[in-house]
């Protein structure tokens, strides 16, 4: 008996351990639902005026509407889309009377030309956004090939002499070839289930395994 007390006490010191973590990524589970769920009302929520006022944290995802007009600079940031290939999302100034913004118009293909934005007036519905894209390890613009690497607002905001304000644009009139990328919930991250089932996973292993080695010890191999 006495052989058998350190290897059950490593063994469910193992597994309860493994187990803590999976109930862990469970709850973690359930919050990131939440906050889903939260980000989704707030997307899909009757859209509003641009506020005069604006806080990147309190305002992301704010749907909004927006009447003006395009500029004719753009900006080119490099993205790509399944099942489509490799292009560009374009970024072009608009004044909405007396101020400028950001609008992300959409996606194009890296084959096709971008065409100009829309002659006079629009409105265009969307939300707003400051993505989180870039770290250290991100590119300059490379201003000789015209792309830019990641949605940095305010360094695009200062290219284009805009507020540092992006409107992601989900409907409106623009280019055939331009397809809106509308703000989603789908790149942001929930793995959690798959975490908490590798924990308990792997502490039904342990235990498999503490039970063979404590058996073993118990019935050791005879010699021939």
């Amino acid at each position: 008996m006495r052989r058998i007390i350190i290897p059950l006490i490593f063994g469910l010191a193992g597994a309860a351990i493994l187990i803590s973590l999976g109930t862990w990524q469970v709850q973690r589970l359930t919050w990131k639902e939440a906050v889903l769920a939260d980000i989704e009302a707030r997307i899909s929520a009757a859209p509003v005026e641009i506020p005069a006022a604006l806080e990147p944290e309190a305002d992301r995802y704010l749907p909004v509407t927006a009447t003006g007009t395009y500029g004719a600079e753009r900006i080119r940031v490099l993205s790509s889309r399944q099942l489509y290939g490799a292009g560009y999302r374009v970024i072009s100034p608009f004044d909405i009377g007396g101020r400028r913004i950001l609008i992300d118009r959409g996606f194009v293909l890296e084959r096709d030309a971008i065409p100009a934005p829309p002659a006079g007036e629009v409105t265009l519905t969307g939300n707003l956004h400051w993505p989180s894209e870039t770290d250290k390890y991100t590119p300059a613009p490379d201003p000789k090939a015209d792309i830019w690497f990641a949605r940095d607002v305010p360094a695009m905001a200062a290219a284009l002499d805009t507020d540092p304000v992006l409107l992601v644009r989900r409907t409106g009139p623009d280019g055939a070839d331009v397809t809106p990328l509308p703000v989603d919930t789908v790149g942001i991250p929930n793995n959690h289930l798959q975490y908490a089932l590798t924990w308990f996973s792997l502490a039904f292993i342990w235990l498999g395994m503490t039970g063979y080695f404590i058996w073993r010890i118990r019935n050791p191999l005879k010699g021939n």
